[in-house]
């Protein structure tokens, strides 16, 4: 029994040292954007989804435009007009929240009562509470019959969002949700995780194994002859600093399951490997960028990423 506990415990332990080490790289990427890719994450801070925010994160500042477009269209409730009106009401929102809450020290709608406007939008009745002796000042938005508190506690014009108690905060998070969906994606994306695994590195070249692991729950498959089938196409460049292309590699990997097969690998991955043998020196790949393109074909939908990886030989 010991053991057995013991070896979940240093399961967890990794486990955890993975996460942080994951959030660490994601940080590193985040506070290297550029001003234009800056903004749009922080603005669309309270929609955008854990797997969309990691994904702009990994992709080359010149696939982020297209990232950028793609994320609205998703959110579009009438894609076969020119409008979008829930991208218009969400930028509303944040316009007005920076109006009416920019007295903080910081931008509007990073304000704890912007949040909320953002998401639930105007209360149907906003009552105000001034400083009385021994009192902080306070505000109560009411949607409908829920409340929604904020306290300044020195009058400083510095409204922080306030649980009453865990009733309360339990209560704010499922009224949170229920006002978020409206802006949630209307279909997943398609995401993969990319790692590099020196086999050889000297003077006479570089040789390395390029995994791509994707989860099976994020495969979208097409329904053929009683199986579920799915095609990808992954190719790999490697380029210099210039941009200059390398060396290429591609190969395709075809993944047929049944149904039964696919419950039982729901909360596996998928995993695919290629050699990478570029027949260059290890001085040569000093700033070099990998590039990893991964196009799923199922469903009559391709989807397709491309991470930019700094090598290490």
């Amino acid at each position: 029994m010991r053991k057995k506990n013991s070896f979940r415990a240093s399961s967890s332990l990794v486990i955890l040292v993975l996460l942080l080490l994951s959030t660490c790289r994601l940080q590193v990427l985040e506070r290297s954007l550029a001003p234009e890719d800056a903004d749009f994450l922080s603005k669309v801070r309270y929609i955008i989804t854990r797997e969309e925010r990691k994904i702009f994160l990994e992709l080359p500042e010149s696939e982020r435009p297209a990232f950028r477009e793609e994320f609205w269209k998703r959110r579009d409730p009438d894609p076969q007009t020119d409008d979008n009106p829930l991208k218009e009401e969400y930028f509303r929102r944040l316009d007005r929240a920076e109006e009416l809450f920019r007295g903080e020290g910081r931008p509007g709608w990073l304000t704890d009562r912007g949040r909320i406007f953002i998401l639930f939008g105007p209360p149907s009745e906003r009552v105000t509470y001034p400083m009385t002796a021994g009192t902080s000042c306070r505000e109560i938005w009411y949607y409908g019959a829920f409340p929604v508190v904020f306290i300044d506690q020195y009058c400083s014009g510095n409204y922080v969002l306030t649980a009453v108690n865990l009733e309360h905060l339990q209560q704010l998070n499922i009224a949170q949700g229920q006002f978020q969906k409206q802006f949630t994606a209307r279909k997943s994306l398609f995401d993969f995780d990319v790692g590099v695994r020196t086999l050889r590195a000297d003077d006479a070249g570089y040789e390395a194994a390029v995994s791509v692991e994707v989860p099976f729950a994020a495969i979208w498959f097409r329904y053929r002859d009683g199986f579920l089938e799915a095609v990808f196409d992954v190719r790999l460049e490697l380029a210099d600093p210039e941009g200059g292309i390398l060396w290429t590699a591609a190969e395709r990997f075809e993944l047929s399951l049944t149904e039964d097969e696919l419950k039982e690998k729901r909360t596996q991955r998928f995993r695919m490997e290629i050699s990478m043998i570029p027949g260059l020196a290890r001085d040569r790949l000093s700033g070099t960028n990998l590039t990893v393109f991964v196009k799923l074909d199922a469903e009559g939908q391709e989807q397709k990423k491309v991470l930019v990886m700094k090598l290490k030989p």
